[in-house]
């Protein structure tokens, strides 16, 4: 046993050590947030089984989003919630590529996930009669697990890479508040090249496609919606695409940021502070978007809420 402890190899992440002197403002500050991401996403899902009218694709889908958001942020929260209760945290190399994994499976699978509701969006304006038909509940769990299998297998082959390259020598500390692509490629010397340019390939495609996907499909719509004469119909239809399009439009705008931005020359705690934007501020924002702007949503948790009240009514 222990040889078995000695064998494990630790980093240090340093997390957001340059706040320590605010005390306990980050940690009260993010624990809120996380509670708003879980609690407001895990709303969803029960709304929208205990209502008829939203079983839908478009909510299908959102139930999906709101499964994936809880993930995404609970693979990186609650261990930044730690580090700023503790200071910098020893982490094993399994957990940090683990957490890698799940971070770039969850958002790959995210981007998948968006162009297919905007197919569904596209499906439902530009071919209403034929709707029902083409985005079956077989279509629907295909595009779902396809999402999700493609996310979680392109991660895979990219962390497969790192398995036969050594670590860097010397200290193995991490300026971040979690395992991100760059510091993992880091922590591999010889042909960390490779590991580095199929990741830089494989995030490019995933996201790259799918935003061309929604870019093509909201054409289609917005020329189909310039043909409406109705002023009603018109506004009915931009109405659909509402929510959808204020998500995307925060997703890709923080990916943008981050990843074509020149952040290499940025203090190491601005690129941490535009790196919450993507893992902590768009989860949140995203139930926001979807619950708070749909009337069905809203009824739908209404009425819920009263049903939870009266059964706790003796």
């Amino acid at each position: 046993s222990g040889d078995g402890e000695n064998q494990i190899i630790w980093l240090i992440l340093v997390g957001f050590g340059e706040l320590q002197h605010l005390g306990f403002l980050p940690f009260t500050l993010f624990l809120a947030i996380y509670v708003v991401i879980v609690g407001g996403n895990a709303l969803i899902m029960p709304a929208v089984a205990s209502s008829q009218t939203l079983h839908t694709p478009m909510y299908f889908f959102l139930c999906h989003f709101s499964l994936l958001e809880i993930g995404y942020t609970s693979n990186i929260v609650p261990r930044l919630l730690h580090s700023f209760l503790e200071g910098k945290e020893a982490i094993s190399l399994v957990s940090c590529l683990v957490q890698f994994y799940m971070f770039a499976s969850l958002a790959a699978a995210e981007c998948l996930l968006l162009s297919t509701t905007s197919y569904d969006r596209y499906l439902a304006i530009c071919h209403p009669l034929h709707y029902p038909v083409l985005m079956n509940t077989w279509l629907c769990g295909c595009l779902a697990t396809g999402a999700w299998l493609c996310g979680f297998s392109f991660s895979a082959f990219t962390l497969a890479l790192a398995a036969p390259l050594p670590l860097c020598p010397g200290i193995r500390e991490i300026d971040h508040y979690f395992c991100d692509f760059a510091p993992v490629v880091g922590l591999f010397c010889g042909n960390g090249q490779v590991m580095w340019g199929a990741g830089v390939c494989i995030s490019g495609f995933l996201t790259l496609a799918p935003f061309l996907l929604i870019v093509a499909s909201y054409t289609l719509i917005l020329r189909a919606v310039l043909q409406i004469l109705s002023g009603y119909g018109r506004q009915k239809a931009f109405s659909t695409c509402s929510s959808h399009l204020r998500v995307v439009g925060v997703f890709y705008g923080t990916l943008i940021v981050v990843y074509v931005a020149p952040t290499d020359h940025m203090a190491p705690l601005i690129q941490k502070a535009v790196s919450v934007l993507y893992t902590v501020l768009t989860p949140m924002v995203n139930p926001i978007f979807y619950s708070l702007k749909s009337e069905e949503v809203k009824w739908a948790l209404h009425r819920l809420w009263r049903q939870l009240m009266s059964g706790c009514t003796p």
